[in-house]
């Protein structure tokens, strides 16, 4: 019986790092957004959005496992809309397309309503 204890509080435990990590990973998928929306060269804006999608990539692959189903799942959407950009016809192109903006702003609005 004490080991199913040990593993929920260490499950716990876990769960709240990824909590607390996820303060400053949704700031800095924000702060990636927005300089990818403010750059005007093409390795700025490619640069901050593969940023972006590397950290909700860390994410898509840890939330669901910890019973954040929600939002690893939006996560990966994002995830992939950012992947779509980067690898569709527009990725010679220095912009962050408007809707992709939206949808980055939404997770971390998400992630904002989980925080608090």
């Amino acid at each position: 019986m004490d080991g199913g204890l040990d593993m929920m509080s260490g499950l716990e435990k876990i769960r709240g790092r990824f909590l607390d990590l996820l303060v400053t990973r949704q700031q800095s998928i924000a702060h990636h957004a927005v300089l990818a929306y403010e750059s005007h060269t093409l390795d700025e804006v490619n640069g901050n959005l593969a940023a972006a999608r590397d950290i909700l990539h860390q994410i898509a692959g840890t939330a669901g496992s910890l019973g954040f189903d929600d939002l690893g799942n939006a996560a990966r959407m994002c995830e992939n809309e950012i992947v779509a950009h980067l690898n569709g016809p527009d990725n010679d192109l220095a912009l962050c397309p408007d809707a992709l903006l939206v949808q980055i702003d939404d997770f971390v609005e998400q992630c904002k309503g989980m925080l608090h």
